[in-house]
């Protein structure tokens, strides 16, 4: 699966969301996005194949972070879309300097 196929489940994104601050282990994502222990395991095998998340062993704990080669991906094919929400971003601004 590639990353942009990983990304299109909700809780896959939500792991990622709490990856941003850091390691975490299995069992914190667990407890953090009230799944279950195999379905959390599930989704974190789909991120880690597809490139989205690394693990480190430490003692008898996995701990997962995000991967950021992947990322980079990503972000470079939504960089042409950008300009799309920057414009509608300046044109709000600018509506709302002429509503004061």
């Amino acid at each position: 699966m590639n990353p942009f196929e990983a990304l299109a489940e909700p809780n896959r994104r939500r792991i990622l969301d709490l990856l941003r601050a850091g390691e975490r282990s299995a069992g914190d994502l667990v407890a953090a996005l009230s799944i279950s222990q195999p379905g959390v395991s599930k989704h974190l095998r789909v991120l880690r194949e597809s490139g989205l998340v690394r693990v480190r062993g430490d003692g008898q704990r996995r701990l997962y972070s995000l991967e950021t080669a992947s990322l980079v991906e990503i972000d470079a094919w939504l960089a042409p879309y950008r300009r799309f929400w920057a414009d509608r971003l300046d044109a709000l601004e600018h509506h709302l300097e002429a509503e004061q």
